[in-house]
């Protein structure tokens, strides 16, 4: 891959050195990918009606991410009574097929091979902004809608606050994307979806993340869509000047935008942390408005007897192998943009740089206290903090819903984006660190991990170090009590486990430490991660192998974790 330059004009002052996390990305990923998806289905009793739905994802091309699809086939357990297919207004191939009174379970099973890359080139665009004579087909994409409220009178005036002295569009997609990756923390299940709850809450998952940077952009005359498609586990490594960033998504069902350049096409943005691309592990499969209209892939309806009630029970599972991966990438932090990452490729553009309020600092890492001063502290304050929220309990394969009752009599339940965002962490080659910051000393009572245990046998632990003063793990401080693994009950979905500190609670002035996960034996544990770092910095989340003399390496997420202690008063 060349190595890229960058030309642009900069009228912005710069903000303080490490208070920006925008990172220019150049290179490429390229694989083949056999994908497979199992989705069973077993009808509630007196089922009339059974109607499942289905996108047939097409080849797309862009200047950055391009996907071919090869050998696409649907397969059903259960011949189907009926199947229709036909193309929606957005250009979506919809297969619907139907079973009437269906007894027992049906199984779709969708295969086929997508050749997905991703090239990070330098990308060259004037397109100016207000954009001019845009076509009737771009235009409907400037609409509002429930989810997507771009004439709200709150969404109009952010709009236009943020692109007020730009001249092109790439400068106003920029100022836009910005306030959206740092405005908005992730969470898996808000209590809405739709862009004025994003903006207010500032609370969302990926449609949150998708409907307001639509809805923004709409409202300041720039076309953007809604995509609705899949993203794959498999994660991939980005070389940066002082070590290696490693990126993942959860598999499993993802929104993400296109934004439209005169002078480039649509072009793919994930809000959630890149612009102007999607990485390689992204499958596309529908387009829309937003996503009450990107519904039909994995729509479920049925009709009942009358006076019978329930709801199917489903179940879906997917499989994805690179029989071909080819990865290089490389990343250059600058000193402009959000606080947040955002990763994009280089643009030869009039732009001024974006900037973010830089976040208050981190107490400095601290010497630790006289052992006698620490000890004459009065330690009577509960005290707990961490990245909290997590939907607990949950079966990420099976989980559906709500039902619904539609005007025409039919129930309706539609696809969710709840994914299981988790990294298998008792690897024998890997150790994982999370870190946290403490304002005030505290005694050390119990640190919680989200963890799901899968089998195995041993025992976990953790540690805590105090960090280095570089964001990593430096010297050692205490060691939990073990954690049998057997102790350890099973549960469908994702828990709290704590290590106790029991025998020798540590007192821990203020300043900022980490916690390192120790196992023995052969336990099967994942621990749940937040995409993005809702809680710590952007630094905060570290892992090392078996080769590495340093933490060296880092992680585009945030372990879920809970400190609980008794801080002093004082």
């Amino acid at each position: 891959m060349k190595h890229l330059h960058f030309m642009a004009l900069f009228v912005l002052a710069l903000v303080t050195l490490g208070a920006a996390e925008n990172y220019l990305i150049n290179g490429g990923q390229e694989s083949q990918i056999i994908y497979r998806m199992v989705q069973k289905v077993e009808p509630a009793p007196g089922t009339q009606k059974l109607i499942l739905s289905f996108v047939i994802p097409e080849t797309f091309s862009s200047p950055t991410y391009n996907q071919t699809i090869s050998s696409f086939q649907i397969d059903f357990t259960v011949p189907p009574s009926t199947r229709e297919e036909n193309t929606d207004d957005r250009g979506n191939k919809i297969l619907r097929v139907t079973w009437n009174r269906p007894s027992r379970p049906v199984e779709s099973i969708i295969q086929m091979v997508s050749r997905n890359r991703t090239g990070l080139q330098s990308l060259k665009t004037t397109a100016p902004f207000p954009l001019r004579d845009l076509k009737e087909d771009e235009r409907v994409y400037l609409g509002s809608s429930k989810q997507v409220a771009a004439t709200h009178p709150d969404i109009v005036a952010l709009a236009k606050k943020l692109t007020a002295q730009s001249k092109t569009e790439f400068d106003a997609v920029q100022k836009i994307l910005t306030f959206v990756v740092d405005h908005l923390h992730y969470v898996l299940v808000p209590q809405s979806y739709d862009a004025l709850y994003s903006l207010s809450s500032g609370k969302g998952n990926c449609q949150n993340y998708s409907h307001l940077a639509a809805a923004l952009m709409r409202a300041a005359g720039i076309p953007s869509r809604i995509v609705n498609g899949i993203t794959l586990k498999e994660p991939y490594d980005v070389r940066l000047s002082n070590g290696t960033l490693t990126l993942r998504m959860a598999q499993g069902r993802h929104s993400w935008i296109e934004v439209f350049f005169p002078d480039l096409g649509w072009v793919p943005f994930d809000p959630q942390q890149t612009a102007l691309y999607v990485s390689n592990r992204f499958i596309r499969v529908e387009v829309g408005v937003d996503n009450d209209e990107t519904c039909n892939d994995g729509l479920i309806r049925w009709t009942q007897q009358q006076g019978v009630q329930g709801q199917p029970q489903y179940e879906e599972i997917i499989t994805a192998n690179l029989a071909a991966d080819r990865v290089d990438l490389r990343a250059e932090k600058q000193n402009y943009g959000p606080r947040k990452m955002l990763f994009l490729p280089a643009v030869e553009a009039s732009f001024t740089k974006p900037t973010a309020p830089p976040l208050p600092q981190a107490p400095a890492p601290q010497k630790p206290l006289a052992s006698r001063s620490l000890r004459q502290m009065a330690f009577s304050e509960p005290y707990s903090q961490g990245n909290l929220e997590f939907p607990q309990n949950i079966d990420f394969g099976t989980t559906r819903g709500p039902a619904q009752k539609l005007e025409s009599g039919q129930m309706e339940m539609r696809k969710n984006f709840m994914v299981e965002t988790s990294e298998y962490v008792t690897t024998q080659g890997n150790q994982y660190a999370q870190t946290f910051i403490l304002k005030n000393p505290v005694k050390l009572a119990k640190v919680g991990l989200v963890l799901h245990k899968f089998g195995g046998d041993g025992q976990l632990w953790v540690e805590i170090f105090r960090d280095d003063g570089h964001g990593k793990p430096g010297e050692y401080v205490a060691t939990s009590d073990y954690l049998p693994v057997a102790q350890m009950k099973y549960a469908p979905g994702y828990d709290w486990f704590d290590f106790t500190f029991a025998a020798d609670a540590p007192l821990l002035p203020e300043g900022r430490y980490w916690i390192a996960l120790g196992f023995t034996g052969s336990p099967i544990i994942n621990w749940f991660f937040t995409y993005g770092k809702p809680v710590g910095p952007e630094d905060g989340t570290r892992y090392k192998t078996l080769f590495d003399e340093t933490w060296s390496r880092s992680l585009s997420y945030e372990f879920n974790y809970r400190i609980i202690g008794m801080a002093t008063s004082e």
